[in-house]
């Protein structure tokens, strides 16, 4: 494990609050010490240098030699001239498991702070809202009138309950997308059905084709199937077609994922036109579109939106759409759909079964009651959301100026370009001042965004306000200690 020119890797593993107590160079020593214990660091791995490591956590180089320093006299670390710093054993002296790799993906990053709970840091990583009212209502009428029928049956409904089914195939043939309930898959959120597709679709050596920047999961599914990814930049209204042109003729792929609407960081809605163009370019090589319609709400004035891609294809083009709850009506209500050519769905039917045998048959229920209402429910979720925008945007143009982004079509979040700052550094500022950002790196491996951040507007006005003084002060922080745009050493 070779992390010598990697130290945004290294980065990444260290807990939030590790410059929270005491001297840096203390914090620091004991937040490796607890990866070499927890075998994220295994004997032999390799770490930065004292330069590279202070400069991507912005602190002085003498903070990352004293902490250096504390564990080569401990013994866990050694360093020889030419060969850098390595670790030999665990800071505890326990047991060495060798057999554990750091196996860190694009979104561990993002996802690792919700998996261990609330605490002082403002996480910012996720874009969720709040649970819609309308769920306490339709929990109610489940309960009441569904749940004997319910109970009648074995509880396994690896396809979906019928009767949602049948209320997502109506929901999507109003959006312009004639469907069946027999071309619709129910999955356990728009996660889960990326990664029934990826499953389906990708084997080690295969090529998936993703805007640039794109979602920080994707990266994780795709490479874990042992698929390479490529990004493809976009324009105004998204992936830029002669790109996609071109990438399809060199990497020939075998799956192309896009978020038309809206496009997560960016909040970009892709027209009508440019839909169909990408469909088009696909099914002439031959590649699978999976089209993620996942994020909703329309933050300008009221208008229609174009159909989903798959309205534009050719009856030998392969395009799977997938849409889920999760942002129009509540987080935990996991309960996400795929919309296939029949056969497809059949196909995806029998991974499901293998996974889960079926989303929990109440949270489908529940689901059903509200899809009729999806339209209103997004319709209020925006108006919110919009209320919410313009309370950050306020903010944040009164307390750095010098951000820039351009207004999102929908969506939860704002990307923000950081004028001459490497993101991960700011990052790692922000977090010792109590919040927690994506930088743009985790959107985008090429490097081609490492100056962005996404922002989520979906928090409380009080949380907002709160984070948006704890970033400003962050960037204050930075300015006047951390890099030039030439990238001269950071001190703090």
């Amino acid at each position: 494990m070779d992390l010598s020119r990697e130290p945004a890797r290294l980065v990444e593993l260290l807990p939030d609050n590790w410059a929270h107590h005491g001297a840096l160079y203390r914090g620091l020593a004991d937040a490796l010490a607890r990866l070499i214990d927890e075998d994220d660091l295994v004997p032999d791995a390799r770490l930065p240098s004292e330069r590279g490591l202070a400069a991507a956590l912005s602190v002085s180089r003498s903070t990352v030699v004293a902490a250096y320093d504390e564990l080569r006299a401990a013994g866990v670390l050694v360093s020889r001239r030419g060969s850098g710093t390595r670790v030999v054993r665990q800071a505890g002296g326990g047991r060495s498991r060798p057999d554990h790799r750091l196996l860190r993906g694009a979104a561990d990053s993002v996802f690792a702070r919700l998996s261990q709970g609330p605490g002082s840091v403002i996480s910012l990583a996720y874009a969720a809202d709040a649970g819609a009212p309308e769920l306490v209502d339709a929990l109610q009428e489940v309960m009441a009138q569904d749940l004997p029928h319910l109970l009648e049956g074995a509880g396994y409904h690896p396809r979906g309950l019928p009767g949602l089914r049948e209320r997502i195939a109506a929901h999507l043939t109003g959006l312009g997308l004639p469907t069946a309930p027999e071309a619709v898959v129910v999955t356990t959120g728009a996660h889960q059905a990326i990664a029934l597709a990826a499953r389906m679709y990708l084997r080690a050596g295969s090529t998936v084709v993703v805007e640039s920047p794109s979602w920080p999961g994707c990266f994780d599914l795709f490479s874990g199937l042992g698929a390479r990814v490529v990004g493809v930049p976009l324009d105004e209204e998204g992936m830029r077609p002669d790109l996609l042109a071109a990438t399809l003729d060199e990497c020939r792929p075998d799956l192309l994922f896009v978020m038309p609407c809206y496009h997560n960081p960016t909040g970009r809605l892709m027209s009508a036109a440019r839909r169909r163009r990408i469909v088009e370019l696909a099914g002439r090589h031959g590649v699978v579109v999976i089209e993620d319609l996942a994020y909703s709400g329309r933050l300008g004035p009221a208008a229609e939106l174009p159909p989903p891609m798959s309205a534009f294809a050719a009856p030998d083009d392969e395009v799977l759409t997938i849409g889920s709850l999760s942002k129009s009506v509540w987080g935990g209500l996991r309960v996400g759909w795929v919309r296939a050519d029949v056969p497809v769905a059949a196909r995806l039917a029998r991974h499901k079964a293998l996974a889960d045998l079926g989303t929990p048959a109440l949270d489908q229920a529940i689901a059903a009651r509200l899809l009729p209402r999806l339209a209103e429910l997004e319709h209020t979720r925006a108006q919110s959301a919009a209320r919410r925008l313009r309370h950050l945007t306020g903010l944040l143009a009164g307390s750095v100026p010098d951000w820039r982004w351009d207004p999102p079509d929908g969506g939860s979040a704002l990307w923000i370009e950081l004028p001459g700052v490497d993101a991960r550094v700011f990052a790692q500022v922000a977090l010792r001042h109590g919040v927690e950002v994506v930088p743009g790196r985790a959107t985008d491996p090429s490097g081609r965004h490492d100056t962005y951040i996404r922002l989520p507007f979906t928090y409380p006005v009080d949380v907002l306000t709160e984070a948006v003084g704890r970033l400003a002060r962050a960037w204050a922080d930075l300015r006047r200690h951390g890099p030039t745009p030439g990238g001269s050493e950071l001190l703090v």
